[in-house]
C-alpha cells in the first residue's frame, strides 16, 4: 500500500518531529514493497486504531487542564514582568533617558525632601570620649517625576540598594560625627521605593558615633542633654529644604531602650539654619534626647565610702592619747583610702578644669580625715610639752621628806582621784597620789617669788583631754552640716 493509498483511506500522518513518525515511515516502507496487504475498509488497521486511541485521550487532557486552569487560583496571577525584555526597572523607569546627577527640578525652586527617624538603640554615653552612639533608621521623603512610571493597579516598587547609585538622592551626613557606618549583613540595609506619580522612599540603617558637649560641674547629680544634627553636605537652603515629615511625630523610639547610668527622659526634635561663611545657609535637623544620670551607683561605689571613711577618722578620739601606735596609723589609713577614693574617680572621668560635685564632697571629707589626724598631732604634741615642763618644775622642788604634816594635805579637797590631768605621773595609785600632793606642799609653802611661779604655772597648764572630748562634738557636727548644705544644693 502506498503513501497516497493510506491517505486515501483516511490515515493522517505526523510530521517528522512527532513521537508516532517512525510508525508511520515503517508503514508506508511496507506499503511501497507490497509486504502490507489491504485490508477490508470495515476493519481498521493498526494506525487507524492507534491515533483513534490518541485523539480522546488528549481531547480529556486538554478538558482536564482547562477544569484546572480555572479553579486554580495561582494560575490566575499576573505573569512575571521582569521576564519581558521590555518590562526591565532601568527601562520602566527610563533611568538611562535622565541625568540623575542633578537634583530633581533643577533651577527651580527647592525640593522638599521629609525626614523621619526611628531610634532602634542608644547604644553607649562615654563622659572620657564626651561622645554617644547611637543606632537608627533614617528615611527620606520627595518627589522626582522622572522616576515616575505607568501603572494600572497604583502599586510601588521596591528596590535595594543596587538601584541607589543609578539615580539621585539626598546627600545627608551627621554633624559632629566621629564615627559612622550603614549595616551591611547580610546585604546593605538600604530599601528604595518608588510610586507611580514619582514619590520615593528612601530608608537606611546607619549606626553613628556623634560628639555631645557634656557640663560636669553637677556630676553626678547631673543631667545631660545630647543632640544628633543631620544636614545636607552639598545643597543649600535655596536647592533643597529638609523638614521633619510629621513634626515633633517623626521621631519614634523603642520602648526596650534603656542605659545602665542614665534615664532618658525625653526625646524631641528642633530645625534650625546653619551658616558657613563659605558657601552659604543650610537646612539642620535635631535629635535631642535629654539623659539623668542615675546616682545610686555611685552612692554606693564613692558617697558612701567616703562618708565611712571620715566616721572611721573619728574614732581616734576615743583611744586614749598615750596610744600612738593606735592612733597613728589608724589615721593615715584613712588619709590613703580617701587618696585612693578621689584619684579611681578622676581616672573614669575627663580632664575638665573646673570642680565638679563630687570633688567638692569628695575633698572636704578629705580635709576632715587630714584634720582627725592633725588633731591627735596637736594632742600628742602638747601632752609632751605638758610633761617636759613638768618634769623640770619636779627636779627644782626641794625634797618632800622634811615638809611637816603631810597628811592633812592629802586630805584637800583640790584633788580628788578623777583628776589625772594636772600633772601627770602615771605610777602606781598612791604613789602618784603621793608624788603631787608633795609638790602641791612645795608650792603652798613657798612664798613671794614662789607663788607667782605657781601662777604662771597654773596658766601655762592645758588639759588635753578636752581637745578630744570637743573634738567628738565637733567634728561629726560640721560634718552633717557641710552634707545638709551639700544635698540641698546639688540634688
Amino acid at each position: 500500500m502506498s503513501r497516497e493509498l493510506l491517505l486515501a483511506k483516511g490515515m493522517v500522518l505526523p510530521g517528522p518531529g512527532h513521537p508516532k513518525a517512525g510508525v508511520c515511515l515503517w508503514a508506508c516502507s511496507q506499503a511501497s514493497s507490497g509486504k502490507l496487504r489491504a485490508e477490508p475498509e470495515e476493519k481498521p488497521t493498526l494506525l487507524s486504531q492507534y491515533f483513534a486511541s490518541g485523539r480522546p485521550q488528549r481531547q480529556r487532557r486538554e478538558a482536564h487542564g482547562e477544569t484546572h486552569k480555572q479553579g486554580s487560583p495561582i494560575l490566575k496571577r499576573s505573569p512575571d514582568i521582569t521576564k519581558s525584555p521590555l518590562t526591565k526597572s532601568e527601562q520602566l523607569l527610563r533611568i538611562d533617558d535622565h541625568d540623575f546627577s542633578m537634583r530633581p527640578g533643577f533651577g527651580g525652586p527647592a525640593i522638599p525632601v521629609g525626614v523621619d527617624v526611628q531610634v532602634e538603640s542608644l547604644d553607649s554615653i562615654s563622659e572620657v570620649d564626651m561622645d554617644f552612639t547611637m543606632t537608627l533608621y533614617l528615611r527620606h521623603y520627595w518627589k522626582d517625576e522622572r522616576l515616575s512610571f505607568p501603572s494600572t493597579n497604583n502599586q510601588s516598587m521596591t528596590f535595594d540598594g543596587r538601584l541607589v547609585k543609578k539615580i539621585w538622592v539626598p546627600d545627608m551626613f551627621f554633624v559632629h560625627s566621629k564615627r559612622s557606618f550603614i549595616h551591611d549583613t547580610t546585604t546593605d540595609n538600604v530599601m528604595l521605593r518608588v510610586q507611580p506619580d514619582g514619590k520615593v522612599l528612601y530608608s537606611l540603617r546607619v549606626t553613628v558615633t556623634a560628639m555631645c558637649n557634656m557640663d560636669f560641674s553637677r556630676f553626678p547629680l547631673d543631667t545631660q542633654t545630647c543632640s544628633l544634627e543631620i544636614e545636607s553636605y552639598a545643597y543649600t537652603e535655596d536647592d533643597l529644604m529638609l523638614y521633619w515629615k510629621n513634626g515633633n511625630d517623626s521621631l519614634k523610639t523603642d520602648e526596650r531602650i534603656s542605659l545602665s547610668q542614665f534615664l532618658i527622659q525625653e526625646f524631641h526634635t528642633t530645625t534650625k539654619l546653619a551658616f558657613y561663611s563659605s558657601t552659604g545657609w543650610y537646612n539642620r535637623l535635631y535629635i535631642n534626647f535629654t539623659l539623668r544620670r542615675h546616682i545610686f551607683f555611685f552612692l554606693l561605689q564613692t558617697y558612701f565610702p567616703a562618708t565611712l571613711m571620715v566616721m572611721l577618722s573619728w574614732v581616734s578620739f576615743w583611744i586614749d592619747r598615750r596610744a600612738v601606735p593606735a592612733r597613728v596609723p589608724l589615721g593615715i589609713t584613712t588619709v590613703l583610702t580617701m587618696s585612693t577614693i578621689i584619684t579611681g574617680v578622676n581616672a573614669s572621668m575627663p580632664r575638665v578644669s573646673y570642680i565638679k560635685a563630687v570633688d567638692i564632697y569628695l575633698w572636704v571629707s578629705f580635709v576632715f580625715v587630714f584634720l582627725s589626724v592633725l588633731e591627735y598631732a596637736a594632742v600628742n604634741y602638747l601632752t609632751t610639752v605638758q610633761e617636759r615642763k613638768e618634769r623640770k618644775l619636779r627636779d627644782k622642788l626641794p625634797c618632800a621628806c622634811s615638809l611637816p604634816q603631810p597628811r592633812p594635805m592629802m586630805m584637800d579637797g583640790s584633788y580628788n582621784d578623777g583628776d589625772v590631768n594636772e600633772l601627770g605621773h602615771y605610777v602606781s595609785e598612791n604613789g602618784d597620789k603621793q608624788d603631787r600632793m608633795m609638790v602641791q606642799l612645795a608650792l603652798g609653802s613657798e612664798r613671794g617669788s614662789g607663788r607667782r611661779k605657781h601662777q604662771r604655772y597654773v596658766s601655762m597648764r592645758i588639759d588635753t583631754h578636752a581637745i578630744d572630748k570637743y573634738s567628738r562634738i565637733i567634728f561629726p557636727g560640721a560634718y552633717i552640716l557641710f552634707n545638709l548644705i551639700y544635698w540641698s544644693i546639688f540634688s
